[in-house]
């Protein structure tokens, strides 16, 4: 799960922290090298929102995600052009017929990064040793884990009970979780409980990143913003709710097709400043390479500038809107052990209540897809038959009927209820429960509550149980329909009601919907897996945890000097092969990518 953190602070401050990161008139060294690529230059973007932790184990959040996986490397990675598994610090990869035992061969003289946690602050080479102590080290439980549930529990064998030990302070086996075998200076076995052929996704995940034992041992919890990892790019400053610097990585192992050593970028540099509009005028000023999450507010405006500008009746503009549906769902969740939504009939009441249609088109204006589906975006992933799914369409009439079956004929003796949403995120937030609250008002009779609250707030409360109905946005892990199924599992609800639920904040425990999603799993073969991870979200559809809104789109709005940047559906950035034009060699409104564009 990744989730969204907004802070605020000056924009111009933030510029100041890397020394004006300018890409003009001779700011920044740039040279031509073979391919037609050019070195040197500052990539700048913003973030309305920030991040929480950058510790491999520990992130959460989409900004954190992005910062650090410049930095981070694993076994495999995903191909920002078309989110494909490819090979990263495994050069191959073996699995059996069953998909229950995987050989990964690693890559040799990679180095990790120069820093003090070294004995001589040089980075050293890594080793096969590495990847075993961080996978024992994601299967053990602690406040700074939260990846152990979307990687390897209930995967790899032995990791539920290495985890489970680990968690009651008792001794834990000397050769560490089971399943993590080191089989020669360049092996890595990892064995699984059952088959599953998707586990490759898993491995891209943040919690199976390789990070030193001795940055641990030295910095501690202050890894959450100190990162040493073998990537393209290395840390130069994190402040919080400020500025990220990261810089280009002279001991990189990547190499380009043409044999150029690889970043290409001089550095990147990330700002937090959480008004988006101030944020367009800085992008065209030529202060940010790029800008995406594009409010809907924002895009008429940028629409008609592009359109003035190609009919020659306006300003010239040298930048280009990518849109890509994304693998993204916005929805409110329902406490299922809360007394009150408890009731399958009022959950479906609620939904049925809700003319999602009018919320896309007039409070969006028409940026999303209307929820009427299940949890898993549509379009998203090819393969997926969500047109076969029966969600739920605007019936006021239907609604109040199931209101009655419930208990509260016309809203008779309903309470009134807090819907609780985050304030941050510009007045989107707001504006949808402000309409939910309307609609339901008008449906059904029952009188909503708005409790806008700072997100950090919101987020504590929700995982922890304590509200009843809450805004969730649930933003896929890896390119699988599971990463959003996996959000009802009844495994991944603790057995603490007090316990912060990080992936079914729901609570929803179904044995049904468990059987069927336990067989997808098993499944290797991927037509036979979505077929069943259909029928398991049909399941949860039918007993509404959930209130589905919308399906978001990602909005990418970047300088046409910018080269090799591919937006998807999975706000999966990677920098390593982007590069800059330099602006004596640019021209002007010319979008196409050069012939090194790979």
């Amino acid at each position: 799960m990744k989730i969204k953190l907004i802070p605020v602070i000056a924009f111009g401050l933030l510029l100041a922290a890397c020394g004006g990161c300018g890409n003009d008139h001779g700011k920044t060294n740039t040279h031509l090298a073979k391919g037609g690529v050019y070195y040197g230059g500052v990539f700048r973007l913003n973030w309305v929102i920030g991040f929480r932790s950058l510790f491999p184990d520990n992130v959460g959040d989409i900004p954190a995600h992005n910062i650090a996986n410049q930095v981070y490397e694993g076994l495999v990675k995903l191909s920002s052009k078309d989110l494909t598994n490819t090979p990263c610090l495994a050069t191959r990869w073996e699995r059996n017929d069953n998909a229950t035992v995987w050989t990964f061969h690693i890559r040799k003289g990679v180095k990790f990064h120069d820093d003090p946690c070294f004995p001589d602050g040089k980075g050293r080479e890594i080793t096969v040793k590495d990847f075993k102590w961080c996978f024992d080290q994601l299967c053990t439980a602690g406040p700074q884990n939260q990846q152990f549930e979307v990687t390897f529990k209930n995967r790899v064998l032995g990791a539920d009970q290495y985890y489970q030990l680990s968690a009651d302070k008792k001794p834990l086996p000397a050769d560490g979780v089971e399943g993590v075998k080191v089989v020669d200076d360049s092996t890595l076995r990892i064995t699984l409980s059952a088959p599953f052929g998707g586990f490759l996704n898993l491995l891209t995940e943040p919690g199976c990143w390789l990070y030193p034992k001795e940055a641990l041992d030295k910095y501690g919890i202050d890894m959450r913003i100190h990162m040493v990892g073998t990537g393209p790019f290395m840390l130069k400053e994190a402040k919080e709710d400020q500025a990220v610097v990261l810089v280009r990585n002279p001991n990189y192992w990547g190499v380009d097709q043409y044999g150029n050593q690889l970043p290409y970028l001089d550095a990147i540099h990330y700002s937090f400043v959480h008004e988006k509009k101030s944020e367009l005028l800085e992008f065209q000023q030529g202060n940010l390479e790029m800008m995406y999450q594009i409010p809907i507010e924002i895009i008429p405006q940028i629409l008609g500038q592009m359109n003035s500008s190609e009919s020659g009746t306006g300003n010239k503009v040298d930048y280009t809107l990518d849109v890509k549906p994304a693998m993204s769902t916005y929805f409110y969740g329902f406490q299922t052990r809360d007394k009150l939504f408890s009731n399958k009939y009022l959950r479906q009441a609620f939904n049925y209540a809700i003319d999602r249609d009018k919320i896309v088109n007039y409070t969006l204006q028409g940026e999303g897809i209307p929820g009427t589906y299940g949890i898993v975006p549509p379009q998203a992933f090819p393969g997926y038959d969500y047109k076969q799914l029966k969600g739920y369409n605007f019936d006021p009439d239907k609604a109040r009927e199931l209101l009655a079956k419930a208990g509260y004929p016309n809203g008779k003796d309903f309470p009134e209820i807090t819907l609780q949403t985050s304030s941050d995120g510009g007045q989107r937030n707001v504006q949808i429960a402000e309409v939910l609250q309307k609609m339901l008002k008008e449906n059904l009779n029952v009188t909503v509550k708005i409790n806008a609250v700072p997100f950090p707030q919101h987020l504590d409360a929700f995982l922890r149980g304590k509200v009843p109905v809450f805004r969730e946005e649930w933003v896929a892990d890896y390119p699988d329909p599971q990463t959003f199924l996996t959000m009802f599992c009844g495994a991944n609800v603790p057995r603490d009601t007090d316990a912060m639920a990080y992936t079914n904040a729901c609570r929803y425990n179904n044995p049904e919907f468990d059987t069927v999603f336990a067989h997808a799993l098993l499944a290797v073969n991927d037509s036979v897996r979505y077929k069943l991870y259909a029928q398991a979200d049909q399941i949860a559809l039918d007993e509404a945890p959930y209130l589905c809104i919308y399906y978001e789109e990602n909005y990418y709005l970047y300088h046409n000097y910018v080269r090799n940047f591919y937006g998807n559906s999975m706000d999966y950035l990677d920098f390593g092969k982007v590069y800059i034009i330099p602006a004596n060699k640019r021209v002007s409104n010319n979008p196409n990518p050069s012939p090194a564009a790979n």
